[in-house]
């Protein structure tokens, strides 16, 4: 009887753990907690601008002795103007014989009539024949840039051969370019410009450029004007003398004007030396 009773109690208590999952209620569980997402930025690397050229520049944010600076940049502008000039006054010579032969009723040769017309090319010279007026109106064109002003518009628009457009695209001068992909696109452009700030290959290209577009371009016609009357009163051709005539080379206008005054002056010195 008792081993009896003892089966029923086990029975009775498998059934009970059997049953014991449907008769109770499930323990509450818990509301899922939402993880936020964790999103690691990763800092944008910006590389150094690459040069648009070859040439070795010197470091000239590094030089901290002012005059020191002044001379290294001039030291290594100066040539390449120099140079500029020298071949302005050989193509200058062949403009001068050949209106001297018109003048005196003498034909010109085949390589005279080729130098003449190329010349005409390279100055926009826009002149079908070659007679006493073209080559009078040439002689405007081809003529120097006092060294004192190339030098000096240089220091002014590169900041001492400092500036983004000097280091990366040997501009020294700030002139522009109009055709995509034709140099630098300025960081402060206007949505709706489309100019570019033009790279050159070599220190001589952008010179002789810079010396192209005072002698070609419409804006500075009075600054030829200038040059050619004293030209015509056997006078010095000066920097302060030409200045005024660059009045559209910066939107600062007479205020550019007179910080190229005031630099010509204060930088005699380097420009004596030779």
């Amino acid at each position: 009887m008792r081993s009896n009773l003892i089966k029923i109690v086990l029975i009775a208590v498998c059934l009970f753990a059997i049953m014991y999952p449907f008769i109770t209620e499930p323990p509450e569980q818990p509301e899922p907690v939402e993880v936020p997402e964790i999103i690691v930025e990763t800092p944008e690397v910006t590389l150094p601008e690459q040069p648009l050229h070859d040439v070795q520049l010197p470091d000239f944010g590094s030089i901290k002795d002012i005059a020191t600076k002044k001379k290294r940049f001039f030291d290594f502008i100066k040539p390449h103007v120099e140079a500029e000039n020298k071949v302005i006054l050989q193509q200058r010579a062949s403009i001068e014989i050949a209106l001297m032969m018109l003048q005196f009723e003498e034909s010109l040769s085949d390589v005279q009539i080729q130098r003449v017309e190329n010349i005409f090319k390279l100055y926009k010279v826009d002149q079908q024949e070659i007679t006493v007026e073209s080559l009078k109106l040439a002689l405007e064109r081809v003529d120097i840039i006092p060294k004192e002003l190339a030098l000096m518009q240089a220091a002014n628009e590169s900041a001492w051969g400092t500036s983004r457009f000097a280091r990366i695209g040997l501009n020294f001068f700030g002139q522009w370019c109009y055709r995509a992909g034709c140099g630098m696109v300025p960081k402060r452009r206007a949505d709706e410009a489309a100019h570019e700030v033009a790279a050159f290959k070599s220190v001589r290209a952008s010179v002789t450029s810079y010396f192209r577009n005072i002698n070609t371009h419409d804006a500075y016609r009075e600054l030829r004007a200038v040059r050619a009357q004293l030209r015509a009163d056997k006078q010095e051709i000066t920097a302060t003398a030409l200045t005024p005539g660059l009045m559209s080379y910066s939107e600062r206008g007479i205020d550019y004007i007179e910080e190229l005054n005031d630099m010509i002056r204060h930088n005699k010195a380097y420009f004596d030396e030779e």
